[in-house]
Parts: structure tokens; sequence; C-alpha cells
């Protein structure tokens, strides 16, 4: 009980804002992480984690029994489910995944913004833990335990500042990688022409064109980039001085 107690604790203990320059230090990090093709490739693996996550997520929540989750080299993912071949819980099972890191970035917003940077680690470790059961290939194993590994190094051992910083970056990858990701798609649709990508999919299940669910994706992504700017940075940083 009171090794439950501390953890509870650290769980919901809230910290001091960063200062200013570690703060947009962090931010600028996280933003050359996803804007460098070198970097991009690694922590575009972070952006797949969430996206698998969201359509494993939305199966379930849908009613669909989720059967495994498979995680590549080349930063592609694969989640299967049962269930329907049609209907609403395969639309939501498929709109869900490129939308997840973007959603997910402005959940970690708003935590960090409260101060929450030691809950928002422990939420990762949790969906780690949870996606860990259901990972059906050996590279994808690797990804998760890596992950975790990281995740669980600065929770437990870096002081606050320091998680505030993981935070902020990791924020900011998931944001802006999900709007790359979602621009990507676009590219990769007219390149490829399979059929396979979730906007191909949900066109043949909805009969709006794929075109259309790219622009979701993107909107979406836009949409929670701006808003987690506005709870991340503060307001002074973003106004204009008068008379300029």
């Amino acid at each position: 009980m009171d090794f439950l107690a501390a953890l509870w604790s650290r769980v919901t203990q809230t910290s001091e804002p960063l200062g200013l320059p570690l703060l947009l230090g962090s931010l600028v990090v996280g933003a050359v992480l996803v804007l460098l093709p070198a970097t991009w490739h690694t922590v575009r693996h972070a952006v797949t984690v969430v996206h698998e996550g969201g359509h494993g997520l939305a199966a379930v929540v849908t009613g669909r029994r989720l059967t495994g989750i498979r995680l590549h080299s080349d930063t592609s993912g694969l989640t299967v489910s049962k269930g329907p071949r049609s209907g609403p819980g395969m639309v939501m099972t498929l709109l869900a995944g490129y939308t997840a890191p973007a959603l997910a970035a402005l959940g970690a917003s708003w935590m960090l913004s409260r101060g929450y940077s030691a809950g928002l680690l422990w939420s990762l470790l949790l969906v780690l833990a949870l996606m860990l059961v259901q990972i059906r290939n050996w590279f994808g194993l690797w990804v998760i335990l890596v992950g975790a590994a990281i995740v669980f190094g600065v929770t437990w051992f870096a002081p606050t500042e320091w998680q505030l910083v993981f935070g902020h970056v990791l924020t900011v990858v998931l944001g802006l990688g999900a709007l790359r990701a979602a621009m990507e798609l676009q590219t990769s649709r007219r390149r490829t022409r399979s059929g396979q990508s979730d906007a191909d999919q949900l066109a043949r299940l909805t009969r709006i064109p794929g075109l259309f669910w790219v622009f979701v994706y993107v909107l979406v992504a836009v949409v929670c980039a701006i808003a987690d700017a506005w709870m991340l940075v503060p307001a002074g940083v973003l106004t204009v001085p008068a008379g300029l």
C-alpha cells in the first residue's frame, strides 16, 4: 500500500512550467527531429506506434476484436481486427490511425500546460504496456520495449525539469509528425496507387474520394498543432509588439 501511495503521488504531482529558454529549445528540438530526413525516419516510429494504437483503440471501442499489431522497420504498421468489413465501426477504426498522433499531442499539451509531466509519462508507459500484449512481430516488440525503456528511464531517474523537456519534445514530434505523415500519405498514394492506404479504404467504404480523407487527416493535424502552440507557448511570446 505504501508503494502504491508513493506511485500515485509521483503520477499526480505537478511541476512548475519550463523557463522560456528551455521551453523554446524543447520545441525547436522536436521540430528539427521531424523536419530533418535523417531523424524523421527514426522518430516516425513513435508516430507509427500511436497511429496503430489509435486503430486498436477505435477497434475495441466500436466492438471489433483486436487480434494483433505489427510495426515494421520502414516505419509502416498494421493493425488487424475482426468484425464487420463495413459500417461505422470499420470507418472509425480507419479514421483513427492518422488522427491519433495529433489528438495524442493535444492531450499531452493539455497535461504539460497544467504541470502534469509525470502523469503524461506514466500514461505513455501504460499505453506501451497495453500495446505490448498485442504486438505480433519481433521488430514491433523491439520498438515497444526500447520506447518503454526510454520513457521509464526519464520517468524514474530524470529530474522534473528534464521530464518536462522530454514531454515537450515528444509532444512536438507527435503533433508535427502527424501533419507530416498525413501530407506524405498523399504523395505515397500518387506514387504507389496500391489502394491499400487508410484513405483509400475509407473511400471504398464511404464512396467519398480518398483525397477528402487525406484532407481530413491534415485538417485535424493543423487544428491540433495550433491548439498545442496555444497551450504550450506563453501568450507574450506569440504577441506581436505594438507598432511593428
